[in-house]
């Protein structure tokens, strides 16, 4: 069914793409998409975001270099012209916390648009503890019964609405095969991990970034998972110090919009975990990294999509795989 955007540049702004379709089909055109994708696996219907509008806390405008016989466009870019910022006033996807500051923000740069020789890329972003511009503050978000630390311009999830059922469906789904240990090899700041830790006897993360272990380990100290270890890998081996028997663990992969790629599933698939849980930004990358699973040696058990980024055409998906009998 048809909707009226509410936002007054739907159709010129690259952010959102289906703004023009009531939610009910936004997510049933979601479930559809994942489904095509995986023909041959269970796939359960989309679940929505609590929040249709107003639920992203974290926005990254930018400008381009000022220039004084033109308007200054803050913004993100046109659709149809990549090179051109549309001038973003406020965004209705965004929390209203988030619109309030980007409109100061706005005002900000506005007064110093003499003072900057280049075009900046701004962040404005909402979490627990309040919100901030400075990519390098502290700040802390809460995500059920944890309360995470991280730099503000660190990579997280921005729908926080959504984010507590996303991560305990993904500690489910690691323990329902039967698992004791549970490896999470994309661990960023811990979030997965430490929400599935109590789940597990031992939980072991895993990241190439030495600041993200660091905010893990220190998150777990806060959280009290005294379970959960994290280590810093080379990408080329990240599974050499899990000393877990791979037939008694669980590994979740969560990795950029990209995929995992070929060397990395080749580790995997030599550790050979009970269970693989899946998560990804990009079904269009995960598809051939689970048929390579497959090829492997697993089944893909379920695929369980999650509406992260309602009026855009982008979604959550976890799947479930398990090794062939």
């Amino acid at each position: 069914m048809p909707a009226v955007p509410r936002c007054p540049l739907f159709g010129r702004c690259g952010g959102c793409q289906l703004q023009d379709l009531d939610y009910d089909e936004q997510l049933a055109r979601k479930t559809e998409q994942i489904r095509a994708l995986f023909p041959e696996t269970e796939v359960a219907p989309c679940v929505p975001s609590p929040r249709e509008y107003g639920y992203r806390s974290k926005l990254t405008p930018h400008f381009p270099r000022p220039r004084p016989d033109r308007p200054l466009a803050i913004g993100f870019l046109e659709v149809g012209l990549p090179r051109r910022t549309l001038d973003v006033p406020a965004c209705p996807i965004a929390t209203p916390a988030v619109n309030a500051r980007l409109a100061e923000l706005r005002a900000e740069v506005h007064a110093r648009r003499e003072s900057y020789q280049r075009g900046a890329t701004l962040l404005v972003r909402e979490a627990a503890s309040g919100v901030t511009v400075d990519p390098r503050q502290v700040i802390t978000e809460e995500v059920g019964d944890l309360a995470l630390q991280f730099l503000a311009g660190d990579f997280f999830q921005n729908n926080p609405f959504l984010l507590p059922r996303l991560a305990a469906h993904v500690a489910a789904e690691a323990q329902a095969g039967g698992a004791r240990f549970l490896v999470d090899a994309y661990c960023g700041s811990g979030l997965l991990a430490l929400a599935a830790a109590p789940r597990f006897e031992r939980v072991l993360g895993v990241e190439v970034s030495p600041s993200a272990v660091r905010w893990a380990g220190a998150n777990a100290t806060r959280n009290g998972r005294t379970n959960c270890d994290f280590l810093a890998a080379d990408a080329a081996a990240v599974f050499a110090a899990v000393a877990f028997p791979a037939a008694d663990t669980a590994v979740i992969v969560d990795p950029p919009r990209k995929g995992c790629g070929p060397d990395f599933l080749r580790q995997l698939a030599a550790f050979a975990p009970r269970t693989i849980v899946y998560v990804s930004c990009n079904p269009e990358t995960q598809a051939p990294d689970i048929a390579a699973l497959r090829a492997a040696g697993y089944r893909c058990l379920r695929v369980q999509p999650f509406d992260m980024f309602p009026q855009t055409r982008h979604l959550e998906s976890v799947a479930t795989l398990a090794r062939a009998a």
